[in-house]
């Protein structure tokens, strides 16, 4: 049976990534240098965990610059882009890539959003499923950030979104 995964903020082909530092002047992307070798990470632990049928939600700013958005070819998985705020090219230029593409997603009374939404939202939902703030957490169990720096760079499964969940 095909699984389903989530990511989000990978940034493709983003060099200035790369350079964001934590407070104590760690790199917030420390798995590579720059964007090439970063890229190169993240397809290779995509598709180690992602199969040919599984279903894999990005939860927005996938790529830049635009030829970026080439690389979606070399990840297994049909894909649904639910937008971010980087997701700023044509439509068709990601129609090419994605199975789907949405503002936002419900999936299992969770909302899948790329900015996480106002707790008065989740009132009508379990949980938010987001990215966006990358390297932070929000201090509540109900938002699960899927930044690919909270996630090894690796799309998880919806199995440890709801492990997530409940164990913060």
């Amino acid at each position: 049976m095909a699984e389903r995964y989530f990511i989000s903020d990978t940034h493709f082909g983003h060099d200035a990534v790369y350079t964001f530092v934590n407070k104590d002047g760690s790199r917030v992307r420390d798995f590579a240098d720059t964007a090439e070798e970063g890229d190169q990470v993240m397809i290779e632990r995509w598709n180690s965990v992602v199969g040919q049928y599984d279903k894999v939600y990005h939860l927005g700013d996938v790529a830049f610059p635009r030829r970026k958005l080439a690389l979606l070819e070399q990840l297994n998985g049909k894909k649904i882009l639910i937008k971010g705020n980087h997701d700023l090219f044509d439509l068709k230029d990601y129609t090419k890539y994605f199975y789907d593409i949405r503002g936002a997603h419900e999936l299992y009374k969770m909302m899948l959003t790329h900015i996480p939404i106002h707790p008065d939202q989740l009132k009508r939902f379990d949980a938010n499923i987001h990215g966006h703030i990358h390297d932070r957490k929000i201090d509540d169990k109900r938002y699960v950030n899927v930044s690919v720096e909270q996630i090894n760079a690796t799309p998880i499964s919806l199995d440890e979104v709801l492990y997530r969940r409940e164990n913060g």
